[in-house]
Formats: structure tokens, sequence, C-alpha cells
């Protein structure tokens, strides 16, 4: 029995907690694999270029070619000729977005939208509005995901909502133009006074 088997449950891991255990061997590791091996060619295949850069020099100082340690980008066409590999050309290349069971249908605009409501949470406001006069009924409801609120958090955006209808109401816009200024104006009050910014989504309700 080793000593991490003795202590027994004080030992964390994957199994027994929510952490992230790295796969990645160290330098140490891979110096040591390096020199067992012996490659004649050596093609680090994972991580930032900095990481493919670190790896190859490890390979590198272990001794083998410089010019046959290859940092290759995504793309890259790699011929291995008479035992010696080199970059030939490219092809073209890019990301593939897996969104469930479909295969390419995200794209980063999308992506953007879900990180924001992961992190900033999402607003949805709820006014009734006299259509003739502009002015609201009563206080809008304000329902909020992922955004901490109490009885008194949406109470100052009350008079911004009410401002721009105002101005709207004037000017004779649309009630998607409305929609629109409304969703602005309420991101800058939530930036202003949270330093948040959470997806707003307005509902306005003529009277």
């Amino acid at each position: 029995m080793n000593e991490l088997t003795k202590l027994g449950a004080n030992v964390v891991h994957k199994g027994n907690a929510k952490v992230h255990v790295s796969g990645h061997a160290s330098a140490g590791e891979l110096s040591y694999c390096y020199n067992i091996v012996r490659p004649a060619n050596v093609m680090p295949i994972h991580g930032e270029w900095r990481h493919l850069r670190a790896n190859a020099d490890l390979a590198i100082r272990t001794g083998v070619d410089p010019e046959r340690a290859i940092i290759a980008e995504d793309g890259s066409v790699i011929d291995l000729v008479n035992g010696r590999a080199t970059i030939t050309g490219t092809v073209p290349a890019g990301l593939v977005y897996v969104d469930a069971m479909t295969v390419g249908g995200a794209t980063e605009q999308s992506l953007k939208v879900r990180r924001n409501l992961a992190e900033e949470g999402v607003v949805t406001i709820v006014a009734i509005v006299d259509a003739a006069t502009g002015k609201l009924t009563e206080k809008p409801d304000f329902l909020a995901h992922g955004f901490e609120q109490n009885d008194s958090t949406f109470d100052t955006a009350v008079p911004v909502i009410q401002k721009v209808l105002t101005t709207a109401t004037k000017d004779g816009t649309s009630p998607a133009q409305i929609e629109a200024l409304i969703r602005a104006a309420v991101s800058t009050w939530a930036f202003r006074k949270y330093r948040r910014s959470p997806l707003i989504i307005p509902v306005i309700i003529d009277a």
C-alpha cells in the first residue's frame, strides 16, 4: 500500500471532486520520453504556439535535429519521405462547432451570446404602456435569471425606461425601434450601476 492509498479520502482527484486533472506531461516527462524513444522527427500537436515551441525545444535539447522538430499549424501538409518529415503545403482548415447533435450549426456570434448569458445573465422587461401618452400604466416587471436581484434592484431603471418611451412616442417611433432603444438604455444603466452586461429582452404591451 503506497502513501497515497494510505491517505484515502484526503487525496483530491477527479473521482471525488469537481477538479480538472491535467493529462499533459510535464517538461521532465517529455524529455524522459524523448531520451528513451530517440525520434528522428518530432511534431508537437497540442496546445498554443508557445507550448508547441517549448515542446520542440525540449526535443532539440535531447538530440533531435532542429530541422526535424516541426511546428505545424492547422491545415499544414506534412510529408514523410525517406524518414524525414517536412511541411510541403497547406489545405483549408478551420473550426467546426458541435452543438449537441448538430455539427457545424453554431457560429462565433451564437457562442458569444451564450457566453454572455452564462456570465452576465438575462433580464426580461415586461412593460404595459399607454399607446396614446407613452406613459407606463404600472411599474414594469423585471424577470431576471443569473442576475441577482431584490425588490429594489431595478427601481432606478424605471425612469430610464419612461424617458425612452416619452421621447419615442413624441417622435412616432415604431414598437420594434422602441424595444431596441429600451434594450440599449437599460444595458447602459445596468453596466453603470452594477458593472454587469446582461442580455436585455424588452416586451412592450400597449394598454
